[in-house]
């Protein structure tokens, strides 16, 4: 019996729901959820519910077919960015069509996959899978994959060893089998106050700020001039960045506070602790002495607030092989842009990003979709359905 593909007019009426629940990060992701979870409800297949820690948000993961060994898991967040401050030309939230392209936020990063995977519902069960095809939706990618990392003991157990997982992140449906990690940090500075005509009675943590920004800053040069460098990626070595800065009271008082974010995007061979730490071994070292030294109560930390391990590739798995059968690629490529997918690998779980749309309207206003895009991932997904019942 042959499987019908998923319909263009499937996928749209889902997308339509999707896009129209406002799931960006600081907000609740509950009422999607629950509409995934009624409409799965609708063929038969139950959700497992995975309320968040302390917070109005869940991950979802629900399985169709038997639950053993050699199954494929497709995952996809269910949070989107901010749209306040873009030129938006068309509604965020309400799904628009213009040449053959779909507008609306989350249509790229990540709806229209969930969409395809949604439509492809019926299908599935309709296969009579001998292997089990999961779904696992999550909370909070964009601001430290947050939910993935609440959903992983789940995951580990109560899903039978995958053959693969499937991040769907936007790839124009490319299996990509590595990506750069990330850590993002937040530093504290605690200097001593004092009026500003006197500086040498006080400590200025915005100073201090400066000169550790200078110090990231060198490690940036080092990297970008030193290496270590991996050719596949763009730019190939580490990068970093300087986010918001927040100190000071007065233009006439030494600030006595400093804060600031910063973060940096290393490649899978390099060791992620070891930056932090040097980072943080120079200040122990170098400049909190110095600040000690004149009032004894100065502080320094540094909190790692989000982390995102890398994806490595593993060239040769079956994985790898299996993921680029079913999206009918000769090769594997690599992303710029960090996924869950590192999280998945930490489980043993074979991963690969490969999903419909191209990140570079992904986080823009006017966020859009090409149709095709959709439709080759719902072919993706017919495949999928074929290889889990054969």
């Amino acid at each position: 019996m042959s499987l019908p593909v998923p319909t263009t007019k499937g996928i749209r009426d889902i997308l339509v729901d999707l896009i129209a629940f406002d799931t960006t990060s600081h907000k609740s992701n509950l009422d999607l959820i629950g509409y995934i979870a009624d409409y799965l409800a609708g063929f038969g297949v139950e959700a497992k519910v995975l309320q968040a820690d302390g917070q109005p948000k869940a991950n979802m993961v629900a399985t169709i077919g038997p639950n053993v060994p050699g199954g494929i898991v497709l995952s996809g967040h269910t949070d989107v960015v901010p749209v306040e401050g873009q030129a938006w030309t068309k509604p965020a939230f309400a799904l628009s069509e213009e040449n053959g392209h779909y507008f609306g936020r989350g249509v790229a990063d990540m709806k229209g996959f969930i969409a395809v995977a949604l439509a492809s519902v019926p299908m599935f069960v309709e296969a009579n899978l001998k292997a089990p095809i999961h779904l696992a939706f999550s909370f909070d990618e964009e601001v430290g994959c947050k939910g993935v990392q609440e959903m992983l003991p789940f995951l580990a157990g109560h899903v039978a060893l995958p053959r693969l997982v499937v991040i769907g992140e936007p790839t124009s449906m490319q299996v990509a089998t590595a990506h750069k990690g990330q850590y993002v940090a937040k530093t504290r500075i605690v200097g001593q106050e004092a009026h500003s005509s006197r500086p040498d009675d006080g400590v200025n943590a915005v100073v201090v700020a400066a000169e550790l920004i200078g110090f990231i800053d060198e490690m940036a040069k080092e990297t970008r001039e030193t290496g270590p460098f991996d050719d596949a990626f763009s730019p190939p070595h580490t990068t970093f960045n300087i986010g918001p800065i927040s100190g000071g009271t007065a233009f006439n008082i030494i600030s006595n506070h400093c804060e600031f974010d910063w973060e940096f995007r290393f490649l899978p061979s390099e060791d992620g602790p070891a930056i932090t730490g040097r980072y943080e071994q120079h200040f122990e070292d170098v400049i909190l002495p110095a600040m000690r030294a004149k009032f004894p109560n100065c502080n320094i930390t540094n909190e790692v607030w989000a982390f995102l391990p890398p994806l490595k590739a593993e060239p040769g798995s079956d994985g790898e092989s299996f993921a680029m059968a079913l999206a009918q690629r000769n090769a594997s490529t690599v992303v710029a842009f960090g996924t869950e997918a590192g999280h998945f690998q930490g489980l043993d779980f074979p991963t690969v990003v490969c999903g419909p749309g191209d990140i570079a309207q992904a986080h823009k206003p006017d966020e859009y979709i090409e149709i095709k895009q959709l439709e080759a991932c719902a072919r993706f997904m017919h495949r999928v359905a074929e290889a889990m019942r054969a």
